[in-house]
């Protein structure tokens, strides 16, 4: 069978290029240091970087509500805490003004003023704005959780789960991070915190006794639902610990899958790419031997 110098010199080409452009694929990963430029270069590899990547932004979205979240547990628990000083103050007072010695107008005047002092002190903790949001307001667009002691937010209805305020932590776990006025300090519509330390500082003021002794268990029961309250806030403040170290310890594992499916063995590519280097200089220098043509070939 006849071979023309023109069907050499074709496949010698093709042979040169094709060596060309495995030696440019190898710099090519070398210079961007990941094994996927396109998806062609693997289809395979490319699936798994998508997914990876896209664990990899939920996973960084639950951070960012990790972070939120731990934000409005902390100022939660730090206002009740707070509250609670407050409240427990308030019943020292309560009980000073049920001493029998107590019958001085003057120092009950006193007494009722500090008990509506630290009412407008708590009011003011009850009120509090993080990110634009009343800590105690539940899910209300309003400004004010409270008032002048009457709840302005939305109340928490077991039965209507989208009234709870809650960040996702996870791909199947989501937390509730407010607790309403409501829940803490009392029924709005029965007696209330702040209605018990408003009918103290009045009932101190015109000396009623059996009234103050009243008051008196009625803030007893508002402080141990501020107790319980608050023991709450700190059990979903520790499971927001628990997911925020279990998100980072995904991001690390993420970050290490897809260093695995796109990145480039450094030394091993290094290798590829001399031993590439050599088998197209080794390539070249035999093509320009084969490559001779004289008169003769032509007149073939």
């Amino acid at each position: 069978m006849r071979i023309t110098q023109r069907a050499i010199t074709q496949n010698s080409l093709l042979g040169l290029n094709s060596n060309l452009a495995a030696l440019n694929k190898i710099q090519q990963q070398l210079t961007s240091g990941t094994t996927i430029s396109r998806p062609s270069d693997s289809p395979t590899g490319t699936n798994t970087s998508m997914l990876t990547r896209r664990s990899i932004a939920d996973n960084d979205q639950q951070a960012r509500n990790i972070t939120d979240g731990t934000t409005i547990l902390d100022a939660t628990d730090s206002a009740l805490q707070d509250m609670l000083a407050q409240t427990m103050k308030v019943r020292d007072l309560t009980v000073q003004a049920l001493n029998s010695g107590v019958g001085n107008s003057d120092t009950r005047a006193a007494i009722a003023s500090q008990v509506n002092g630290l009412r407008e002190s708590m009011l003011g903790q009850a009120n509090l704005v993080v990110a634009g949001r009343p800590l105690f307001g539940g899910v209300t667009s309003g400004t004010k959780a409270y008032d002048d002691g009457a709840f302005a937010g939305v109340r928490f209805d077991e039965d209507v789960k989208a009234t709870a305020v809650s960040r996702r932590v996870s791909d199947t776990e989501t937390i509730r991070v407010d607790i309403t006025g409501a829940e803490a300090f009392g029924d709005p519509d029965g007696s209330n915190l702040f209605a018990v330390v408003k009918n103290i500082a009045d009932h101190t003021l015109t000396d009623k006794q059996t009234e103050l002794t009243d008051d008196l268990a009625a803030l007893d029961e508002a402080i141990s639902r501020m107790t319980k309250a608050t023991a709450d806030v700190g059990t979903r403040a520790q499971r927001m610990e628990k997911a925020a170290s279990t998100n980072s310890s995904r991001s690390l594992t993420l970050k290490a899958q897809l260093a695995a499916t796109e990145d480039v063995d450094l030394p091993k590519t290094i290798m590829n790419m001399q031993a590439q280097q050599v088998s197209y200089q080794a390539a070249l220098q035999v093509t320009a031997q084969v490559l001779q043509p004289t008169l003769l070939d032509f007149l073939r």
